[in-house]
């Protein structure tokens, strides 16, 4: 009898541990899902707030640039100082665009994330954006290329916005490894009740307290750079329900893993992105 209740209790014990280990785990879901709730609601006011005022910056700016350039027809090439004008010029010119750049993309970054997700084969999708990104990766002498799997992987997605999302991954490796060369790889697999897409590069890599700012808005080791890239990346990531990780070595590259859901149904054929 003493047995008996000994392994009762032990019994009673482990299930009170599972129960506790499950509930655990089901609250910092909730508290997460809440969390992302919370920080998607301050977005969508702060993009409703700034889409007037990004709006009444563009206007003047639209008249900068169109005063800036008939003031360049009404200086004549033969002037001793044309040359300096123009460079002037030009260069107002360019800050306005850089400033109209910058409103673009926090307001696409702030904006409402509408999604339409669908089953996407992720090779396929991948395959495309390294034949679309080859040119730009020759030119840095980087070897750009996909891993094939054995078989298809489908996650449940949108096409479009998960492409822009892997995308700024890929621009973000290649502007690590500058026009050292090196390469650069995409892979896909599928990890149980997940699928994991992985951009792999060979660039200078990044020390703990970078990665700790990486998905940072506006945080940029970049000159030049918006800072908007890998922020806006790992927001659609959370939008599909799924988390972004990296690993990186200081000297011998990152690796990004984007985690999603696997599609529960898949058709026939599935198109990589919408026709």
């Amino acid at each position: 009898m003493p047995l008996l209740l000994l392994g009762f209790a032990i019994g009673s014990l482990l299930g009170l541990l599972v129960t506790a280990l499950v509930a655990r785990r089901a609250y910092r879901r909730m508290s997460a899902l809440q969390e992302r709730a919370r920080q998607n609601e301050r977005l969508a006011e702060l993009g409703t707030l700034t889409g007037g005022l990004a709006h009444e910056i563009k206007n003047p700016l639209s008249t900068i640039q169109l005063n800036l350039q008939l003031l360049l027809e009404d200086v004549r090439p033969e002037d001793p100082v044309y040359g300096r004008i123009a460079n002037r010029i030009a260069t107002v010119q360019r800050e306005g665009s850089r400033v109209k750049e910058i409103l673009d993309d926090f307001l696409r970054f702030a904006g409402k994330i509408e999604l339409k997700p669908q089953p996407v084969e992720l090779l396929s999708l991948l395959d495309e954006l390294v034949d679309f990104m080859t040119p730009q990766a020759q030119l840095q002498h980087v070897q750009l290329r996909l891993k094939k799997a054995d078989s298809p992987v489908h996650a449940a997605a949108d096409p479009r916005l998960l492409k822009q999302a892997i995308l700024n991954l890929v621009l973000n490796g290649l502007q690590a490894m500058g026009d050292r060369g090196g390469e650069m790889i995409l892979s896909a697999s599928r990890e149980g009740p997940e699928c994991r897409i992985d951009v792999t590069d060979t660039g200078k890599g990044m020390s703990p307290e970078v990665r700790q700012k990486i998905f940072q808005a506006y945080y940029s080791l970049r000159k030049g750079g918006t800072g908007l890239g890998l922020a806006m990346a790992q927001r659609i990531v959370d939008e599909h329900g799924g988390h972004i990780t990296v690993c990186s070595e200081e000297g011998k590259g990152s690796v990004f893993s984007v985690f999603l859901p696997v599609a529960q149904a898949v058709p026939a054929a599935i198109p990589a992105t919408p026709a």
